[in-house]
């Protein structure tokens, strides 16, 4: 399982995802139900750290962010 698959697991499935994108060096998401959002699974894919604001989880990533919002969009 690629690293993008991994992460789109973790946040609950392309079902939960609103919006994703790409800032600076975070995975950014907007999800429907937080609940359902994996910390450990997402620090496992390789999440330096994972913040949750209400519904917008910040995937920090490093420098590949942007590849990688790129390809969980492509996987939704």
């Amino acid at each position: 399982m690629s690293q993008a698959e991994q992460i789109l697991s973790a946040l609950g499935g392309a079902d939960n995802i609103a919006d994703v994108q790409a800032c600076v060096t975070r995975v950014r998401a907007e999800v429907g139900d937080p609940a359902k959002v994996d910390d450990l699974a997402l620090t496992e894919a390789g999440a330096i750290s994972v913040i949750t604001q209400g519904q917008v989880v910040h995937v920090v990533v490093g420098a590949d962010a942007d590849a990688l919002a790129d390809d969980i969009e492509d996987l939704m």
